[in-house]
C-alpha cells in the first residue's frame, strides 16, 4: 500500500514539475501576461481543471520554484545547533547559499534564473502574490523565533534584510556582472547585515 503511495506521489510531483517548468518557459518566451492558462495546459498536454489542480492560480505556476524554500528560515532556526543564536544560524544559512551560488540569494548567473527573476520583480501580479509567500514565510519564522512581538520584529527584520541583498546581488547580475565577480561584495554585504541584526 504504501509503496503504491508512494509511486502516486512521486508521479504528481513529476507531472507538477513538467507543468511549472512548461509554464515557465512560455512566460521567459512570451511575457506573463501574453500566455493564458489554456496556452499552458496545452503545452504540459493536460486539461485547465488538471492544470489547476497543480496550481490554484496562474501565478502559482511560476512562484512554485520560491515554495521549495517556503519556511526555510524557520527551520533553520528550529533545527540549529545548541548555543547557536538565531540570527548566527540564518546568517551562516544565507552564507553558504552565497557560496552556492543559489537562486533565492540573488547571487546566480545563469540566464534563466536572472530572466526568471526579471519575470517576477516585473510582473505586478507575481510580485504581489511573492508578498504573500514572504508573509507566510515571516510568520513562520516569528512562531520559530518565539512569541511575541520581538519575535515578530526580529523576523520581519531578518527576512527583510534577506530580501533586500538577494534583490540587490540580482541586479548587479542583471546588470551584466558574474557571479563570481559580485560574490565577495555579497559576502561583505551579508557580513554587514547580519551583524547590524546582532
Amino acid at each position: 500500500m504504501s509503496e503504491t503511495t508512494g509511486l502516486r506521489a512521486r508521479k504528481k510531483e513529476r507531472t507538477r514539475d513538467a507543468i511549472g517548468d512548461a509554464a515557465v518557459s512560455l512566460f521567459l518566451e512570451r511575457g506573463f501576461d501574453r500566455v493564458s492558462v489554456n496556452d499552458v495546459a496545452a503545452a504540459a498536454e493536460i486539461s485547465k481543471p488538471t492544470l489547476f489542480r497543480y496550481f490554484p492560480t496562474k501565478e502559482d505556476l511560476v512562484l512554485h520554484r520560491f515554495a521549495d524554500h517556503q519556511g526555510e528560515a524557520a527551520r533553520v532556526v528550529r533545527e540549529r545547533g545548541s548555543g547557536v543564536e538565531p540570527v548566527a544560524a540564518l546568517h551562516r544559512h544565507f552564507r553558504a547559499g552565497l557560496d552556492r551560488h543559489d537562486p533565492v540569494t540573488g547571487l546566480s548567473d545563469h540566464p534563466e534564473v536572472v530572466a526568471f527573476h526579471r519575470l517576477v520583480f516585473t510582473t505586478p501580479s507575481l510580485a504581489g502574490r511573492l508578498t504573500r509567500y514572504q508573509a507566510e514565510d515571516e510568520e513562520a519564522l516569528a512562531d520559530a523565533l518565539g512569541e511575541g512581538v520581538q519575535a515578530r520584529l526580529l523576523a520581519a527584520q531578518v527576512l527583510a534584510v534577506q530580501r533586500v541583498l538577494a534583490r540587490t546581488n540580482w541586479q548587479k547580475v542583471a546588470d551584466g556582472r558574474t557571479a563570481h565577480d559580485v560574490h565577495p561584495e555579497a559576502v561583505a554585504d551579508a557580513d554587514q547585515a547580519f551583524d547590524r541584526l546582532r
